[in-house]
């Protein structure tokens, strides 16, 4: 299926080449992943010793890459979508479409999240969170922080979208 055509507009050119850029620098904690994953499956079936801090680091460095990588996949239309009924509409029906989406359910599911997410971080500063797995790493605050960067940059990819799509069904600037 054809993604929508939608113009550019003041904002979407200004923040859409950060998204980009983002994308492309965050594309690169993929091949760290896999270098930590070899790491440590070497370290433990050819040397018999695990190693927690770089089963830790698995995890740190996936949350990172799937959070920031979010915005990006929204940016460039990459994400899953239902396209068994979006595939039988015309461009301007997917983009009210698009518009109620993001009205409706995106922009309320991140208000949601960052609303709950600087607590949840705020809560683990404050009380100098470490892993509880002996060896594990410390500064558990600093991987909770990406949730509430995560979602403050998938907010700008939002409203880059939503500043296009309104172009697109409105023709004047939001």
């Amino acid at each position: 299926m054809a993604a929508l055509d939608l113009p550019d507009t003041a904002f979407s050119r200004r923040v859409d080449p950060l998204l980009d850029w983002l994308g492309r620098a965050v594309s690169w904690l993929w091949l760290a992943l896999l270098l930590v994953i070899v790491a440590n499956v070497t370290l433990r079936y050819v040397f018999g010793e695990g190693r927690i801090e770089l089963e830790e680091i698995q995890w740190h460095l996936y949350s990172v890459g799937f959070l920031l990588g979010l915005s990006y996949a929204y940016r460039s239309d990459s994400h899953i979508r239902v396209d068994v009924v979006s595939e039988r509409l015309t461009q301007r029906q997917r983009a009210w479409l698009e518009l109620y989406g993001i009205l409706l359910a995106l922009l309320p599911f991140i208000a949601l999240v960052l609303y709950y997410a600087g607590p949840f971080v705020l809560l683990s500063w404050n009380l100098s969170e470490v892993s509880v797995s002996p060896g594990g790493l410390p500064a558990r605050w600093a991987i909770k922080a990406v949730l509430p960067l995560g979602f403050l940059v998938l907010l700008l990819a939002v409203l880059s979208r939503f500043s296009r799509v309104w172009v697109f069904l409105f023709g004047k600037p939001v």
